[in-house]
C-alpha cells in the first residue's frame, strides 16, 4: 500500500489549511443568486459568473452592517475569505463586507428604501397633514447643543417670539442615533404641539444616514402632529424629507417657512388698518346720505305733517260748523216767537184733552168701585186666588170669603143645594 495513504478527514483538513491560508481577504465580483435571509440573521447566497458559481455566507454581525438589501441578479463585489467545512468536504466563501458593483452601498440602500416606502404609500400626498397657519407651540427634535438648534432659535426670536418652543434632545448621527430619533419623535408627538421640526445641520452622507433609516421613516409616518423635515443643506434629500408633511432645505428655512415675520405682520396690520379706515369712512358717508334721504322721506310722510294737515282741516271744518250753527241759531231765533205761540196753543189744547180724559176716568172708577158694587150681606168666594161659585165647593175644602172691607178663611163643613 502506498505510503501516501491519507484519511478523508486528514485530506479535508489539509485542503482547509491550504485554501484558507491562500485565499484570505480577497475580493470577488459576480452576480447574486439564491439569496436567503435566514431568521438567525445570517444571509446565504451564491455569487456566479457565466461559467461557474460559489456558495457564500455573511454572518449576522457583518450582515447587520449592510446598508442595502441583496437581491437575485444584483452585481456585487464581495470581500472575505474561502473556508472549508471539513465534515462534508465543502468549501464556501465567507463574506465580511459587500458593495454593489460600480455603485455605492449607501446610494443603493437609499434607492431600495425609497422604492419600498413609495410602494407602501409613505410618500402619498393625500396622507400629508397641512401645516397650521397660526402656530402657538413648536417642538424641535434635534441635538441640544447643535448649531442647527441655535440657528432655529435665533430666527424664531427674530421672526415670531410669541411661539412656545419645546426642545426634544436627541443624537443626530452615529449608530445610536436611529433609536434616539425614533423615541424623540414619538415623545414629541405627545406634546400637543402644532408642528414638530426634525432638524440637523449639514454633514457627509454617512453623518446624515440615520435620517434614511426605515425606523425613522416609520416613526414619521405614524405621527399625528404635522412634521417638517429639515436635514442638512438644500442639496441633501433624505428619506425623512419624503415621509414628512413638509420638507425644508435647512433648519433655518424651516422656521422661515412655517412662522410669520413679525415685521411683515405689523406692516400688514397697518395696511389693513388704513384700508379698514377708508372702507369705514366710505360706509359712513354712504350711511349719511342714506340717513338724509330717509329723513327727507320721513318728513314728507311723517305723522306730525299729517297731523298738521288734519289740524288745518279740522280748523277749517270747525269754522264752517260755527258759521252754520250761527246761521241756524239766527234763523231759529227769528222763528222762536212763532214756535212759542204755537207751542203754548198746542199745550193748552193737550191739557184740556187730558183734563177731560181724567174726569171721564174718575167717573168710571166711581162706577166700578167694588165698594159700591157690593150689597149688604153679599161676599165673594175664592179658592187659591180664583173666584168660585158656592155650588163648586166640596166638603172640607178651604176657601176665602171677601167683601170690600174683610177677608175670611173658611172650611166647607156641609153643603146643601136649593132647587128653584
Amino acid at each position: 500500500m502506498s505510503s501516501s495513504l491519507m484519511s478523508v478527514t486528514s485530506l479535508n483538513t489539509k485542503i482547509k489549511s491550504l485554501l484558507e491560508a491562500t485565499f484570505m481577504h480577497i475580493l470577488i465580483e459576480g452576480e447574486v443568486a439564491s439569496v436567503t435571509y435566514h431568521t438567525s440573521g445570517h444571509v446565504y447566497f451564491s455569487i456566479k459568473d457565466k461559467e461557474s458559481a460559489i456558495k457564500c455566507v455573511i454572518f449576522k454581525s457583518n450582515a447587520n452592517k449592510l446598508k442595502f438589501r441583496m437581491e437575485n441578479g444584483m452585481h456585487i463585489v464581495v470581500e472575505g475569505s474561502v473556508g472549508v467545512y471539513t465534515p462534508r468536504g465543502e468549501y464556501q466563501f465567507y463574506a465580511v463586507h459587500i458593495e454593489p458593483y460600480g455603485q455605492g452601498a449607501l446610494a443603493l440602500a437609499y434607492e431600495q428604501l425609497k422604492e419600498k416606502l413609495r410602494a407602501k404609500g409613505y410618500f402619498d400626498s393625500i396622507r400629508k397633514k397641512p401645516i397650521p397657519k397660526n402656530i402657538r407651540k413648536l417642538a424641535l427634535v434635534t441635538a441640544k447643543e447643535s448649531a442647527a438648534l441655535y440657528d432655529m432659535l435665533k430666527i424664531i426670536e427674530k421672526r415670531w417670539a410669541l411661539v412656545e418652543v419645546t426642545i426634544v434632545d436627541t443624537l443626530v448621527q452615529g449608530e445610536a442615533a436611529v433609536s434616539q430619533i425614533t423615541r424623540a419623535l414619538k415623545y414629541a408627538d405627545t406634546l400637543n404641539a402644532d408642528v414638530v421640526i426634525l432638524g440637523r445641520g449639514g454633514g457627509s452622507t454617512e453623518d446624515l444616514w440615520c435620517f434614511n433609516d426605515e425606523n425613522v421613516a416609520d416613526a414619521l409616518y405614524r405621527m399625528k402632529t404635522p412634521v417638517v423635515s429639515a436635514i442638512g443643506h438644500e442639496v441633501d434629500v433624505m428619506i425623512s424629507d419624503f415621509v414628512a408633511d413638509l420638507r425644508a432645505p435647512t433648519p433655518s428655512a424651516a422656521i422661515e417657512m412655517i412662522l410669520p415675520d413679525a415685521k411683515e405682520i405689523l406692516f400688514m396690520l397697518d395696511d389693513y388698518a388704513q384700508r379698514y379706515k377708508q372702507i369705514l369712512e366710505q360706509k359712513l358717508e354712504q350711511k349719511r346720505h342714506l340717513l338724509k334721504y330717509f329723513e327727507e322721506m320721513f318728513l314728507r310722510s311723517s305723522p306730525s305733517r299729517y297731523l298738521g294737515d288734519f289740524r288745518e282741516d279740522f280748523k277749517r271744518l270747525e269754522n264752517e260748523f260755527y258759521r252754520a250753527m250761527q246761521y241756524k241759531t239766527e234763523r231759529f231765533q227769528n222763528m222762536l216767537p212763532e214756535f212759542q205761540k204755537s207751542f203754548a196753543y198746542h199745550m193748552h189744547f193737550i191739557l184740556r184733552q187730558k183734563e177731560q180724559q181724567c174726569t171721564s176716568l174718575e167717573r168710571q172708577l166711581e162706577i166700578k168701585n167694588p165698594a159700591l158694587l157690593c150689597k149688604k150681606g153679599w161676599v165673594q168666594l175664592s179658592c187659591d186666588g180664583e173666584l168660585v161659585e158656592p155650588e163648586s165647593l166640596t166638603i172640607n175644602q178651604r176657601f176665602s170669603l171677601e167683601d170690600a172691607n174683610v177677608k175670611i178663611e173658611a172650611v166647607c163643613l156641609s153643603k146643601k143645594r136649593y132647587h128653584s
